[in-house]
């Protein structure tokens, strides 16, 4: 396995997103994240470390994998993630900053010989090639489209108490799953005043307003997606870069620069150039996970 990573700003005032890759060289497992923070960077700061570590602990050090039982792994990852958004609250809360309104999405993948398992929350997105067929792994958690996930995630907030306005929870947030963003979990009735004292809704509004859960959640999808021999490559990346291209032009950009040089630092590094060339407005990161198979195949190619 070896792995292409980068991260630009692209045209905005601040980088928000992160990156982290470990090998652990003792379990043998890889762990890969992109996060997309939003509204500053402290959310993103606390879970370059926190995510990690609490994800190796839910984990068992690797030895969860080394059973197999996936339905195990995927209550161990759910609770990490879980676990890691109530301590990133109290973090938020306790820093004593009260307008700290950051979040952060986060898409992880960790692989163990020939398997990999992703735990993903908010709009960062996960594809492979499959003998240069793409497949898309994750799916957007936002509150509009018409996609299957799109229309449980409005049907959840809804459940919740919230509401959707132009593709936003109350009019604010893009995204409905998310680590931190304080104001949709711990703080809705602070927010619910705020907004009101803003002028943005009126106190009889407000008053009909009864929250039964939480509008942004840091529940994680998990998926589990063996390696098989046609797996090419793997690339985990912000919506910077899928907001920009389609996902069927990056899967076979990345290919056809696998074949020409099999420099997959150098492929990841001209990928995120093209979309900056596409004018993307965001910050851009994207980590790529080549299995050194572009090549094998060159009798297929059609």
């Amino acid at each position: 396995m070896r792995w292409g990573y980068t991260s630009v700003q692209g045209f905005r005032d601040e980088m928000e997103d992160d990156i982290v890759i470990r090998s652990d060289a003792v379990d043998s497992f890889s762990y890969a994240a992109v996060f997309d923070g939003h509204a500053g960077s402290s959310s993103v700061k606390f879970l370059r470390e926190e995510l990690y570590k609490e994800c190796v602990g839910a984990l068992q050090a690797g030895s969860l994998l080394n059973g197999g039982d996936f339905a195990a792994i995927k209550e161990a990852l759910i609770k990490a993630f879980e676990s890691v958004d109530r301590n990133l609250l109290k973090w938020l809360e306790a820093n004593g900053d009260e307008e700290d309104e950051s979040g952060s999405t986060a898409t992880v993948m960790i692989i163990r010989n020939d398997v990999s398992f992703i735990a993903h929350i908010g709009d960062s997105c996960a594809v492979l090639s499959r003998s240069g067929q793409i497949e898309e792994l994750t799916d957007y958690h936002r509150p509009y489209g018409s996609s299957r996930a799109a229309i449980q995630e409005v049907k959840r907030v809804k459940e919740a108490g919230g509401w959707i306005v132009n593709g936003r929870i109350c009019g604010d947030i893009a995204v409905s799953r998310a680590f931190g963003d304080i104001r949709f979990k711990t703080k809705k009735n602070d927010m619910l005043k705020k907004g009101v004292d803003e002028g943005r809704w009126s106190e009889k509004f407000v008053s009909r307003i009864e929250f039964k859960g939480d509008m942004v959640v840091a529940t994680p999808d998990i998926f589990q997606v063996p390696l098989t021999s046609d797996v090419e490559f793997i690339i985990l990346a912000s919506d910077g870069l899928w907001d920009y291209m389609k996902s069927s032009d990056v899967v076979s950009y990345v290919r056809d620069q696998l074949r020409k040089h099999g420099n997959v630092q150098l492929a990841c590094e001209s990928l995120a150039q093209v979309a900056l060339d596409r004018r993307s407005q965001d910050n851009i990161s994207i980590i790529i996970a080549d299995l050194g198979r572009t090549l094998e195949h060159h009798h297929h190619h059609h």
